[in-house]
């Protein structure tokens, strides 16, 4: 889970980058934050789709979680 902080920062480094460039560790670290937030998406995302269920023709539910698997990557 990515911080409201981690967020601010994200976005602090973006409009810096924009107005006048960033320094090496500064763009070594926006790299790691926008990385933290691109797997806490993802997460979220499969977390989303393994809650879905689906009726199907005959009235019967599936899980999607529990047909495909709810994997961690």
């Amino acid at each position: 889970m990515i911080s409201e902080q981690e967020i601010a920062r994200i976005n602090t480094l973006a409009r810096k980058s924009k107005a006048e460039g960033l320094t090496e560790q500064e763009k070594k670290e926006q790299k790691e934050l926008r990385q933290k937030f691109l797997e806490s998406v993802r997460g979220n995302l499969r977390a989303q789709l393994n809650n879905i269920d689906v009726v199907n023709p005959d009235g019967s539910i599936e899980n999607l979680g529990e047909k495909y698997g709810k994997t961690g990557h």
